[in-house]
């Protein structure tokens, strides 16, 4: 059965599942932008999740000196991307600050230092406790609360495979009446080269292809509103949506050849 299934049907799978969890309501973070779309110049908080490879850092840097929003936050303790981000990170810069009030460094002091060593940029607020998409929102929130940070738009930038889990986790705690921007931290497209699935851009810091796959793939099942997903009739850590007929065909697809590939929750990174 897996033989009938070709490279390119293949790439074009990881695509539809890329471009549904990926999602990016603009085209560029700018002002330009931001005022076409939602009538705004700034948004009142732009917020990177940890959880992103390094080239999140340059997505939120290219941000703040595009002035694209009041506040600039970075979130993430520990959780299942830290220790690749970690090894990205020490090997450009083998000296910089490992100090943490935490046992081990956490994500968003990771780019809170590329962010330093890189660009000379400061972020206005760190989360360091967070381990998860849901702390991560719950975190941040209670974060902004304690600074008296109020506000009607918000942009979240996550990893490509998880940014659409996000906005879902937020919407569950924010009013309809206040907007989340989404802008991924970079946007993948696969394809074949020499009989191999490859990438056809070079984004900083990638993810290996089966690593991507394993991720995305993990994506579904927790999106999905039933018992075993995150949806209201499951776990109820997201507000519900639709998953789209050919993001389930795709899937399904998938999980014939990378069946293997689910990415189950892990326990240590779950809330307490």
């Amino acid at each position: 059965m897996d033989k009938k299934i070709s490279k390119y049907e293949i790439a074009n799978c990881i695509n539809v599942l890329g471009n549904f969890c990926g999602k990016r309501d603009i085209d560029e973070l700018t002002t330009f932008e931001l005022m076409k779309k939602y009538g705004v110049e700034k948004a009142d908080v732009m917020v990177l999740f940890g959880g992103s490879i390094l080239a999140g850092g340059d997505v939120l840097a290219n941000a703040m000196k595009n002035d694209v929003a009041k506040k600039y936050v970075i979130v993430g303790g520990r959780g299942h991307t830290t220790v690749s981000l970690e090894e990205q990170f020490y090997k450009l810069y083998p000296d910089s600050d490992k100090k943490s009030i935490l046992l081990e460094i956490s994500e968003a002091e990771i780019f809170r230092n590329y962010l330093k060593y890189k660009y000379n940029l400061q972020p206005d607020l760190l989360e360091i406790h967070s381990t998860n998409c849901g702390n991560n929102i719950t975190n941040l929130l209670k974060l902004l609360k304690e600074k008296n940070i109020t506000f009607k738009n918000i942009i979240i930038s996550q990893d490509a495979t998880m940014q659409l889990r996000m906005e879902v986790t937020l919407k569950k705690y924010l009013s309809e009446n206040i907007k989340i921007i989404n802008f991924a931290t970079y946007s993948a497209k696969v394809s074949v080269k020499d009989k191999k699935l490859c990438f056809e851009n070079d984004i900083f810091g990638m993810w290996d292809i089966d690593r991507y796959i394993t991720l995305l793939m993990g994506e579904i099942p927790r999106l999905t509103n039933d018992e075993d997903g995150y949806g209201p009739k499951g776990a109820g850590y997201i507000a519900h949506i639709d998953i789209p007929e050919d993001v389930k065909n795709a899937f399904l697809i998938l999980k014939q050849i990378h069946g293997d590939k689910v990415r189950k929750a892990d326990p240590l990174h779950a809330s307490k």
